[in-house]
């Protein structure tokens, strides 16, 4: 076959070819998805919100330290699920991932003098081994449907660093049940229960930089 010739042979197999191929849909752009997933965890929220003790809430959202750990939660989900969805698109810059930097501060720094108040205020409800389990139990089992909502939504879109996106995604997803956790949380932080919260999170963290950074890999 001489240059710039097709012989009928060849034509057939790029005709053979092109038949089976399919059109590819266009993902939506990331921050669509992202707020597309807070959308969902913010339904879920709102279903469970009738349960809540909303007496205790509002009166718990009237501490500052509580008030401004529950905001930087609900920053820390967003930003991370945004961030999340930034990295797993290629080409797209790995420092999207300081995003959720300053909100996790923030809902950390709070936290922590939430466990201050508790040593230095008398009267502080105080929790018991029941409840700090229960809390413990709360984080892991909502973070495991959040976590996997957000890797199968992820997944399309091929990230090239599926490590780093799957654990923004653990960080997101753990943030939005310690978020979800607030209008149930019958006390006060304590440093035990900061550091069980602590443990939940960053367990949920690994597990998917594990697990999820494999899964996102193997669509590839």
């Amino acid at each position: 076959m001489s240059d710039g010739v097709h012989s009928p042979s060849h034509d057939r197999l790029v005709d053979a070819l092109a038949g089976d191929l399919k059109p590819v849909r266009r993902l939506p752009a990331p921050s669509l998805r992202a707020l597309t997933w807070c959308a969902a965890v913010f339904g879920v929220g709102l279903v469970a919100m009738p349960f809540a003790d909303l007496d205790a809430l509002h009166i718990r959202m009237a501490v500052p330290d509580l008030r401004y750990a529950a905001l930087g939660a609900v920053l820390t989900a967003v930003t991370a699920a945004l961030a999340a969805f930034q990295t797993s698109v290629p080409g797209r810059s790995a420092l999207w991932v300081l995003a959720p930097v300053l909100p996790a501060a923030l809902w950390i720094g709070a936290s922590g003098m939430g466990c201050l108040r508790g040593w230095v205020v008398p009267g502080t409800d105080l929790p018991d081994a029941h409840e700090v389990g229960g809390c413990f139990a709360f984080l892991l089992s909502v973070s495991v449907p959040f976590s996997l909502g957000l890797v199968l939504m992820l997944r399309r879109a091929c990230p090239l660093r599926p490590n780093l996106t799957a654990a923004l995604v653990g960080l997101s997803a753990a943030a939005a049940a310690a978020a979800l956790l607030v209008p149930f949380h019958p006390h006060d932080a304590t440093a035990t229960d900061l550091a069980l919260h602590g443990v939940a999170v960053g367990l949920v963290i690994v597990v998917n930089r594990l697990a999820g950074g494999r899964l996102l890999a193997g669509k590839r």
